[in-house]
């Protein structure tokens, strides 16, 4: 993935906060939001509103302005996967147990957060998700949670919950194997993105019955969320022993060739 190689300025900070109106077409491109601080564990899933962006750094959920200052963080159970919002609260996939165990000893959860505050307000057991949640997304009050994933398996799986974590449905995605199944997912521009571990990293595009559009050597294993009518947020970090471990998000829109295509300047 390219990244921005000059430093974030205002004017970028200006730019980046401009994406909630539709830019002009001589507008300048924005470039990357950074996270402001260092973590733990590295960045599992963001997902943003209008004033705000959420990451899951696996035991520390952070939230942000669009400008990447940190507004409140909270430690958060060990492994703490992807995240959605939806009316004003974060839902989390949260797995306490094995992930990728062919034996299904996994203990998945969705964990849910005030986005204003980030206080949990509930805990949903998902035993349906059986190699351990990772990941999870939104459409029309309905939540999919997807995740790990045996070496032996040729296919993914998305489990369907109501607005109550009633189960619904488990869906079948005849992608072929992906390393440790799914890790990101998000419902935007009418169709399914998922980002996926591997050399390369992948990512699958799905119609909204999960028929697979496509596979592409593109990396949003680290979170995937629609951001207006045509554009995502990309993220990505990197991790050190020193120094410990970095989110950032940048702009992104479809490419028929790579999935998706980073609106950063080179």
């Amino acid at each position: 993935m390219k990244t921005a190689t000059t430093t974030v300025t205002a004017a970028v900070i200006v730019s980046v906060i401009a994406l909630f109106v539709p830019p002009r077409a001589d507008a300048a491109e924005p470039q990357t939001v950074v996270c402001e601080g260092r973590y733990a564990h590295h960045l599992q899933g963001v997902c943003a509103d209008d004033s705000a962006i959420y990451w899951s750094f696996t035991t520390t959920l952070v939230k942000t302005d669009l400008e990447g200052r940190v507004l409140a963080k909270i430690a958060v159970a060990n492994h703490h996967g992807d995240l959605c919002l939806h009316d004003g609260n974060l839902y989390v996939a949260v797995n306490l147990g094995k992930f990728n165990d062919p034996q299904g000893n996994a203990d998945s959860w969705v964990y849910v957060y005030n986005a204003a505050t980030l206080k949990e307000t509930a805990r949903h057991a998902t035993p349906q998700v059986f190699y351990g949640a990772g990941g999870i997304g939104v459409r029309d009050g309905r939540f999919y949670v997807v995740g790990g994933l045996p070496t032996e398996i040729a296919e993914n799986y998305i489990y369907e919950f109501d607005g109550r974590f009633q189960f619904v449905k488990k869906h079948v995605l005849n992608s072929g194997h992906t390393h440790l199944g799914i890790q990101t997912a998000t419902f935007a521009q009418d169709r399914w993105w998922f980002g996926c571990y591997g050399e390369p990293k992948n990512l699958l595009v799905t119609d909204d019955q999960f028929n697979l559009l496509g596979r592409y050597e593109y990396d949003c294993s680290l979170g995937i969320v629609g951001w207006s009518d045509d554009r995502l947020l990309s993220a990505s970090g990197q991790c050190n022993q020193q120094d410990g471990c970095t989110g950032k998000v940048d702009l992104a829109v479809a490419d028929q060739t790579s999935g998706l295509r980073l609106l950063t300047r080179p």
